[in-house]
């Protein structure tokens, strides 16, 4: 992946337990205690990967939005290409440009935030699907050697799964449908052009207490949540991921998805968004502007496509 990134700006440590916010577990003590044994775990083994992934910094600037245009010009990134041929170069932005929200054509605009947004998401399914494709070698295997448990507990304590239940891992580690998550950026940044996503890289609008974010304009001077801060965009996309993959709240869409897998179906973005009314508290009503969202811009298109590899390990996934 071609990564361009920024300073750093996240360094949060404490979570409260809502739908929307990052994770948030046991670190809410008054929370914590409705919890069974097996469900207490460290909130900390959830996050090392993103916060790790968050932390990078390179000597890169915010590109402009004509240098990114000239960008995907140069190596013939187009999303009708895709559409047709499935392929998507594996560039990869880490900021959105400022003059995003200055486009005054509206599909140039959506066709702008997709471009930018698409191979991240393809870049954290590939991850997953990595994942899993370990997982099952290890399931399939009579005797797991010591580098294959190692690897277990640590999936284990990234998942959020005390227990050790090899059937939950396998269900909570899953890819989470390509048109479902650019429906789920756009309408939570506006196409790319919302405060939160220009100042924190905020894609999903998960929400924080403590640590540093961005406040609400309407929220109270000292109360009230603030929108998670990420340094780089990729940060984002993992971290909505790990949330729709553990939290309680979306229970429901991890099992339909799984429904789905043993049925031998293809994940349907329209039928899991069903599963994430709990996302927005305009519940109902936000899946269905996920599904006008995902319809009116044919983004199920994308469903199906594959991230050029950048590596050997990579080409295994085309």
């Amino acid at each position: 992946m071609i990564n361009f990134t920024n300073d750093r700006i996240l360094n949060t440590n404490e979570f409260r337990n809502n739908s929307k916010i990052i994770l948030a577990y046991t670190l809410d003590k008054k929370n914590n205690g409705n919890l069974s044994d097996n469900e207490i775990y460290d909130e900390s083994d959830l996050l090392v990967d993103i916060y790790s992934l968050n932390e990078q910094e390179t000597d890169t600037v915010r590109l402009d939005a004509s240098t990114i245009k000239q960008l995907y010009e140069d190596t013939n990134y187009k999303l009708d290409d895709i559409r047709k041929n499935k392929l998507v170069k594996p560039v990869a932005l880490t900021l959105l440009p400022r003059e995003i929200k200055l486009i005054e054509n509206t599909k140039k605009r959506k066709e702008l935030f997709i471009q930018i947004i698409l191979p991240l998401i393809l870049q954290e399914n590939n991850n997953i699907r990595l994942d899993r494709k370990r997982l099952f070698s290890i399931i399939n295997k009579n005797n797991n050697t010591n580098l294959e448990r190692k690897w277990l507990d640590k999936k284990y304590k990234q998942y959020g799964i005390p227990s050790k239940d090899l059937s939950k891992l396998k269900m909570r580690m899953d890819e989470v449908p390509v048109s479902l998550a650019l429906a789920q950026a756009a309408k939570e940044t506006g196409w790319g052009t919302s405060r939160f996503a220009q100042e924190g890289n905020a894609l999903f609008g998960q929400w924080t207490w403590s640590g540093e974010g961005l406040k609400p304009k309407a929220a109270e001077k000292d109360e009230g949540h603030k929108v998670m801060k990420f340094n780089i965009l990729q940060a984002s996309v993992r971290a909505y991921q790990r949330n729709l993959n553990t939290h309680s709240s979306y229970k429901g869409f991890r099992l339909a998805r799984a429904q789905l897998r043993d049925a031998g179906k293809s994940l349907d973005s329209i039928i899991l968004s069903e599963y994430l009314d709990e996302y927005a508290e305009t519940g109902k009503q936000y899946v269905e502007v996920l599904q006008k969202i995902i319809q009116q811009n044919n983004l199920k298109d994308f469903d199906d496509a594959k991230l050029l590899p950048s590596s050997v390990e990579l080409e295994s996934l085309i």
